[in-house]
């Protein structure tokens, strides 16, 4: 398997690039993520996914790892092969795609061209705890996941649940996680987001 390729950037499209490897040339798919993280520069490196069928071996490249492995899971669901999975990135950010599944926002994922109700609840399905147990990314950090991101995610789905605007809920429970720290229960946080939202 060809894990990733460092090269000249001969040509840079939002649905491909063509990348010279010491004098080969090699067509790799990309998303429009991965389209608008790569630089016009001498020395690029791209990480790279080889789909291989019987009638073509086709590349994948990712800006980063963290790309590629959200491409992995997608394409590890039945239904979704490696067009869907690329269209998905291409649509959603990382950041909104993980967002959506730990959230189970079905009707984010479907919003995506290829992608119907079906599909969506099968991504949360299969997805959401590997995105739990890795944290999500949130202002372009990585967040583990710790036991106050699993109090604020499980606050947030109580308040949603009991009519409360989700917009309100989440500044709610960030201005009180701020000011509390780690020290408050879930019980706590639920009634304190409710007096103020």
């Amino acid at each position: 398997m060809i894990a990733y390729l460092k090269g000249k950037l001969v040509l840079k499209e939002p649905t491909h690039i063509l990348l010279d490897v010491g004098g080969i040339g090699y067509h790799v798919n990309i998303s429009l993520s991965t389209y608008s993280h790569l630089k016009d520069k001498e020395n690029t490196l791209i990480h790279t996914y080889l789909h291989v069928k019987e009638d073509s071996h086709t590349l994948y490249g990712f800006s980063d790892e963290s790309e590629k492995g959200m491409f992995m899971h997608l394409i590890s669901i039945s239904g979704i092969g490696p067009s869907i999975g690329l269209m998905i990135q291409s649509s959603l950010s990382s950041k909104e795609l993980k967002e959506a599944i730990a959230n189970e926002e079905v009707k984010t994922i479907q919003s995506v061209k290829g992608v119907g109700a079906k599909t969506a609840q099968r991504v949360i399905l299969e997805l959401k705890d590997k995105i739990r147990k890795e944290g999500f990314e949130t202002a372009g950090k990585e967040i583990v996941s710790t036991p106050r991101n699993t109090v604020k995610s499980e606050a947030l789905s109580a308040l949603v649940t009991l009519g409360i605007n989700k917009n309100a809920a989440e500044k709610s429970i960030d201005g009180i996680l701020k000011n509390s720290g780690n020290t408050i229960t879930l019980e706590e946080l639920i009634k304190l987001a409710l007096k103020n939202a």
